[in-house]
């Protein structure tokens, strides 16, 4: 076992240093290097290549189809609730939302949180402290020019770009909050400024407000009071939010018509949106989405969480507590939406008012979970090729982008819009396969994924060592 000034712990075969992908090591006092490949920590490779995969779940409908099914498939050429595989598809719909929605990423926000202790925390305990602001503001402006190139020359769904933003804006000055401190703070600014934030732009306030309204105008009139003009606007202005919500055929038929124009055509277009996106979108949601998250992160580190050396008590209680508020609350959302016909007063109320909540459980109960497996020992054949995605994260998120908008934009098949719902599970699960090779393979030859060699290179702004001394 590698011995590091940190304190190392030991569960099973596994060993857990406080040294993973994103921190500093090197022996010269005062000088920052990139961290060696066998100072990394398992555990969080595992998370972040386990979480990678599943946000995949998650993308795989805005690479598809014209309209992100939010949270039932409603935007498909074939009706996903009208056939044979009406019952496979809704199934499919409850657990993505259950079990993934959210929960992937909030896993993955999480360890970029995390990311930022252990980056400046082994420079700083080496004397580093005048480079260690140099490294993280170039590691972060360097991220933010790939999520810029990604989203403008890829796909517009880019998280890169608000990663590094948050992370340049916020969390250099949290880095010696206490964990207590980071977690309340995480945690409020998740449930509420998000959830505020959220509703906000997804005009989904004023629903929660006139549900509240019309709820206790519904009470005046059972208890057979005078309802005033205002009362009586309300109920009315409810019912309207109740009306089913029914899929505009002619807007995906647009949409695939669009998409189908080609790649040229899909970056002019999507510019525009992408610009709205990375500035006004940003400000007014994203970055409160991104930052509760990484907080809550940077607390998890700090604690010894995510490196899977507390106790299998503290995981057991946290995965049960987890699951407890977030399945429930999600299945009962959309056990309502489902019966409202996608009302969107119903989404607004039951999906996205909780959605916060359900997230962190969901997330920390997951990550609990894949934690205490990987104490455990168990699943080696599993969790390593898992590691091998998370040490290779940057590399396999831009990979996926390039072969997913080449298979339904640019290749011969046009599959864009096409597949059935149940048909994208096929497909996510090539990519998977693909991702888990391919970073098994390369890994046995290279030190870093390709991205990752880059990244690192104009971070440290020297070249790093490429080949594996095995070879």
């Amino acid at each position: 076992m590698i011995q590091t000034k940190e304190s190392t712990t030991n569960t099973g075969d596994i060993t857990f240093r406080s040294s993973p992908d994103e921190e500093l090591a090197g022996p010269v006092p005062g000088y920052a290097q990139a961290v060696t490949r066998q100072e990394r920590i398992s555990s969080m490779d595992t998370l972040r290549g386990f979480a990678l995969l599943g946000i995949l779940l998650s993308n795989i409908f805005s690479f598809a189809v014209p309209v992100m099914p939010n949270p039932f498939p409603t935007s498909f050429l074939k009706p996903a609730f009208l056939g044979s595989h009406a019952h496979l598809n809704l199934v499919l719909s409850y657990l993505n939302w259950t079990f993934v929605e959210g929960k992937m990423r909030g896993i993955f926000t999480l360890l970029f949180g995390a990311g930022v202790i252990l980056l400046t925390r082994r420079a700083e305990e080496r004397g580093a402290y005048k480079t260690v602001a140099d490294i993280f503001l170039r590691r972060n402006m360097w991220l933010a020019l790939f999520g810029m190139l990604h989203a403008y020359l890829i796909w517009d769904g880019d998280v890169l770009y608000f990663y590094a933003i948050t992370s340049l804006l916020f969390l250099y000055p949290c880095r010696h909050l206490k964990p207590r401190t980071l977690l309340i703070a995480g945690i409020s600014i998740s449930l509420v400024l998000s959830t505020y934030s959220f509703l906000r732009l997804a005009h989904g306030v004023d629903d929660v407000i006139l549900s509240w309204q019309a709820s206790a105008a519904l009470e005046s009139q059972k208890g057979h009071k005078q309802l005033t003009e205002s009362q009586k606007y309300e109920l009315h202005a409810w019912a309207d939010r109740l009306i089913p919500e029914k899929t505009d055929r002619k807007q995906i038929d647009d949409g695939i018509r669009d998409r189908n124009e080609g790649y040229v055509a899909y970056i002019k277009r999507g510019a525009q949106r992408v610009g709205h996106i990375e500035s006004e979108i940003y400000y007014r949601f994203i970055y409160t989405d991104s930052l509760g998250m990484m907080l809550i992160g940077m607390a998890l580190i700090k604690n010894r969480f995510l490196t899977a050396e507390l106790s299998y008590r503290t995981y057991i209680w946290t995965a049960l507590i987890g699951f407890l508020v977030s399945i429930p609350l999600t299945f009962m959302g959309l056990f309502k939406l489902w019966h409202s016909g996608f009302a969107p007063g119903i989404y607004s109320l039951w999906i996205i008012f909780p959605f916060n909540l359900t997230r962190i459980g969901g997330a920390l109960a997951t990550a609990s979970v894949i934690l205490i497996v990987i104490k455990s020992g168990l699943l080696r054949s599993l969790t390593k090729p898992l590691a091998a995605v998370g040490q290779m994260a940057l590399t396999n998120y831009l990979l996926t982008s390039i072969i997913l908008q080449f298979v339904f934009l640019c290749s011969p098949w046009k599959l864009y819009g096409q597949l059935e719902y149940y048909q994208l599970y096929y497909v996510v699960l090539a990519m998977w396969t693909f991702n888990l090779v391919f970073s098994s393979i390369w890994l046995r030859y290279f030190n870093f994924g390709p991205m990752e060699w880059l990244w690192r290179s104009l971070t440290y702004w020297k070249r790093q060592s490429m080949l594996s001394r095995a070879v």
